[in-house]
C-alpha cells in the first residue's frame, strides 16, 4: 500500500444513479468511509430512510460507512480522491460545480461511460482543461452491471490513470475477495472501449429485436470491436486495451445481457419501437444513442472506417430504417478481414 493513511481517509462519489450506488456500497463495505452525493434532494431523503437505492439498485443495502448527502460541500469536506459517476454528459458541468471545493491535491476518478457530447472530446481532456494538466486523473472501465458488482458477485474491472501511485491507491481501496483490478496507462483506450461500446451493443439489441439471430449478433460483435480498435489505434491506444476487459470484455457483456440499457434500447428499436419511446421506455440515461453521435465526429475528423457506427447513428439520429442499413453493412465492398 503506497499511502496508508490515505486509505483511511474518506473518498466521494458523485452520482447516486445505479453504478454510482454499486461503486459507494463497494468501497464503503470495503472499509472507506465514503460519502455518496445525490443530486435530487427528494431521492436524497428516501436513501436516507431505506439504506438502499429503491429506485435504481433495490435490494442492494447500504453498510454503516456510508453517508449519503445532497450537500456538495459535506460531500467534499477533507476529501482528496473524487469518484464521479454521473451520465457522461454531465462530466463537465459536475467538474466546474466543484473545483472550488477541491483540496490542493485532489485526484479524479471516474465512471463514466461516454465522450463529450458535440466534440468527442476525452472526458481526460476536459478534466485537465478544467483542473489543470498536473491533476492525477483515472477512469475505471469494464464489463460491469451495477446489480452485480452491489452484490458482490465476481467481477474484474481496468482502472487507467496518468498517475502510478493513483492507480495503485484507488486500486487497493476497491479490491476484495469479489472484485478485481487490472491498472493500465492507457487512458485513450479505456475511455474510448467504454464509450463505442455502447454504440455497437445498441446495433447487437436491433439486430436481435429483429430476430436476425446469433450469427449476425456475433459478426457484429467482432466487427464492431474491429472499428472501436481501428480508430483506437490511430488515436494512440493500445491493442491489448482493446483486446481486454474495457474494450473486448465490456463488448461483449453490453451485447448480449438484458440487464445492459444499451443493448434493451436497440431491441425495442429493432422491434419497432419509435427512437424517442424507446429512450422513455429505458428510464434512465442510454449512452449509446449519445455516443454513436461522437462516433461518427471521430470516424471523419480522422478518416477511419466505422460502418456499424454510421448505421448506428442513422438509425437512431436520422430515422433510416434498420433492415437497410444491416443490409447496407452486408453489401458493402467485400475486403480482407484486418481491414
Amino acid at each position: 500500500m503506497s499511502d496508508s493513511p490515505n486509505q483511511l481517509s474518506p473518498i466521494a462519489v458523485l452520482g447516486a444513479g445505479s453504478f454510482g450506488t454499486a461503486l459507494a456500497i463497494l468501497l464503503a463495505g470495503n472499509g472507506n468511509p465514503t460519502r455518496l452525493w445525490c443530486r435530487d434532494p427528494e431521492q436524497t431523503k428516501l436513501l436516507h430512510a431505506d439504506r438502499e437505492n429503491k429506485k435504481y439498485l433495490p435490494g442492494a443495502s447500504f453498510p454503516s460507512t456510508l453517508v449519503v448527502t445532497n450537500d456538495l460541500t459535506e460531500a467534499l469536506a477533507d476529501v482528496r480522491d473524487v469518484l464521479i459517476a454521473t451520465p457522461s454528459g454531465a462530466f463537465s458541468e459536475t467538474l466546474r460545480s466543484i473545483k472550488h471545493l477541491l483540496a490542493e491535491d485532489a485526484r479524479i476518478v471516474w465512471a463514466c461511460k461516454g465522450l463529450e457530447p458535440g466534440s468527442g472530446r476525452f472526458l481526460h481532456e476536459l478534466a485537465q482543461d478544467i483542473l489543470g494538466d498536473d491533476t492525477p486523473l483515472a477512469a475505471l472501465s469494464g464489463p460491469t452491471f451495477a446489480k452485480e458488482l452491489a452484490t458482490a458477485m465476481p467481477t474484474a474491472i481496468t482502472l487507467a490513470s496518468n498517475n502510478e501511485d493513483f492507480a495503485t491507491d484507488l486500486a487497493e481501496r476497491l479490491v476484495n475477495g469479489a472484485f478485481r483490478v487490472y491498472t493500465s496507462s492507457d487512458l485513450i483506450g479505456v475511455q474510448l472501449g467504454g464509450a463505442l461500446k455502447n454504440v455497437i451493443a445498441v446495433g447487437a439489441g436491433i439486430a436481435d429485436g429483429m430476430g436476425f439471430g446469433a450469427n449476425a449478433r456475433t459478426a457484429l460483435i467482432t466487427r464492431g470491436l474491429a472499428e472501436i480498435q481501428r480508430l483506437g489505434l490511430k488515436l494512440g491506444g493500445k491493442t491489448e486495451t482493446f483486446q481486454g476487459l474495457a474494450g473486448l470484455g465490456d463488448l461483449i457483456l453490453t451485447c448480449t445481457d438484458n440487464q445492459s440499457r444499451n443493448r434493451r434500447f436497440g431491441l425495442a428499436i429493432g422491434k419497432g419501437t419509435a427512437v424517442e419511446e424507446a429512450i422513455r421506455g429505458i428510464g434512465q440515461v442510454v449512452e449509446g444513442a449519445k455516443n454513436a453521435h461522437q462516433a461518427t465526429l471521430l470516424s471523419t475528423k480522422h478518416q477511419v472506417d466505422m460502418p456499424i457506427s454510421w448505421a448506428i447513428y442513422r438509425i437512431v439520429h436520422e430515422g433510416a430504417d434498420p433492415e437497410q442499413q444491416a443490409y447496407e453493412l452486408l453489401g458493402r465492398e467485400l475486403k480482407q478481414e484486418g481491414e
